[in-house]
C-alpha cells in the first residue's frame, strides 16, 4: 500500500512519514504541505490512501479531498486532524473522505484505519463516533427516492436508524417488524455497502442518506 501524507506542519509531516515508514507492507509515495500541492501528487504518484489535514493554508483539506475523490476515485482519503468539532467532521466525510482519526491517534490506530481505507471500509475516532451518531440523531432524514449502491428502501430505512443510534429492537418496534427480519436486513445493508459494523454503517448513512 502506497500513503500520500498531507499536513501543512512540518514536524508533523516528517514525523507521520518516519511513522508510516515502519509499518509493515506500507510505504510513502511522497509528502505535501497543502492541498494543492497533495492534488499535483495524487495525480502523479497515484497513492492507494491519502492521509490527510484539514486546516492548510493554499487549498484545505476539505477541498483537496473532495477533488481527488471526484476526479481519482479509486484513491482513498483518511483524514488525520487536531479537530473533531461538527463542522469539521460534517466538511470532510460530504467531501468523501472514508475515515476520520484524531493527532492522538497511535501508530497501531493510524495503520489499522490505512489498511481499511485501502480495502474501501470506514475507521472513525471513538469521539468522532459519538458527535456523528449525535448529528443523525438529530437529522430528520427525507423520503427514500432512489437508494444507492442496490440498497432497497427498508435496508436504507434500517441504515438511516443504525445511524440514529438504535440498536435492533428499537429498529423493529420502529418499523413494526420482527428482530430477526432486521437483522438480515442489516447483513444485506453491511455486504452491499461494504462495511463491517454499525460505526461505519452510521458513517455510511450521513454521508449518503
Amino acid at each position: 500500500m502506497r500513503v500520500l501524507v498531507v499536513d501543512d506542519q512540518q514536524i508533523m509531516r516528517e514525523g507521520l512519514v518516519a511513522l508510516i515508514e515502519l509499518m509493515d507492507g506500507i510505504e510513502v509515495a511522497g509528502d505535501a504541505a497543502d492541498g494543492e500541492q497533495a492534488l499535483r501528487l495524487v495525480a502523479t504518484e497515484r497513492p492507494d490512501v491519502v492521509l490527510m489535514d484539514l486546516r492548510m493554508p493554499v487549498m484545505d483539506g476539505a477541498e483537496a479531498t473532495r477533488r481527488i475523490t471526484r476526479d481519482h476515485p479509486e484513491v482513498a482519503v483518511l483524514v488525520l486532524t487536531t479537530y473533531d468539532d461538527d463542522e469539521s467532521i460534517t466538511a470532510a466525510l460530504l467531501a468523501g473522505a472514508r475515515g476520520y482519526l484524531t493527532k492522538d491517534a497511535g501508530r497501531a490506530e493510524i495503520a489499522a484505519a490505512l489498511r481499511s481505507a485501502a480495502a474501501g471500509q470506514s475507521t472513525f475516532a471513538e469521539p468522532v463516533s459519538r458527535r456523528l451518531v449525535e448529528a443523525l440523531s438529530r437529522r430528520e432524514p427525507g423520503p427514500v427516492t432512489d437508494p444507492p449502491d442496490g440498497l432497497t428502501v427498508r435496508e436504507v430505512e434500517v441504515l438511516r436508524l443504525i445511524g440514529r443510534g438504535l440498536n435492533n429492537a428499537e429498529i423493529a418496534a420502529t418499523l413494526v417488524i420482527a428482530e430477526t427480519t432486521v437483522k438480515t436486513h442489516i447483513n444485506n445493508a453491511f455486504a452491499k455497502i461494504g462495511v463491517r459494523n454499525r460505526t461505519e454503517a452510521a458513517g455510511y448513512a450521513h454521508r449518503h442518506l
